[in-house]
């Protein structure tokens, strides 16, 4: 599974499903998540851990292409991509992505509605208790 999200909001507004760590499946979630964006991708950071699909050049071009910053932590801290690894929890635990699925079809299905529940049902504490569609879709001021 691979997720973008988005810090400021806690919505999740790339993801992926794949069978491998290749890159395509988190260049996949990329592009969704740019599309889901809604400030000039120049302003954008996108921080990840040091997976082989996020320090490929494929996946490093295309965030060059769009002018996005790339963060990495430092390797082995495990405190450096806390964001993520928070979401992937409650993903797993509070919407039983941790189960085993029979096939891909059951493990994207699940997903789509996890990231859905997530983003539209979950209040967040870091968010006042607000949901992250709540905070996302709101006008600049």
């Amino acid at each position: 599974l691979a997720l973008v999200t988005d810090a400021f909001s806690r919505f999740i507004t790339g993801f992926d499903v794949s069978t491998s760590l290749a890159v395509e499946g988190a260049l996949r979630a990329l592009k969704m998540g740019i599309s889901q964006t809604r400030l000039p991708l120049e302003r954008l950071i996108h921080h990840s851990d040091h997976g082989v699909q996020y320090t490929c050049h494929t996946y490093r071009d295309e965030l060059a292409k769009h002018k996005i910053l790339s963060s990495m932590g430092e390797a082995g801290n495990c405190h450096d991509n806390a964001l993520a690894k928070r979401v992937n929890s409650i993903l797993k635990l509070e919407y039983a992505l941790n189960s085993r699925f029979v096939t891909v079809t059951q493990a994207v299905t699940a997903v789509k509605q996890a990231v859905w529940l997530y983003n539209n049902e979950r209040p967040h504490l870091s968010l006042n208790y607000a949901k992250p569609v709540e905070i996302h879709f709101q006008p600049f001021t």
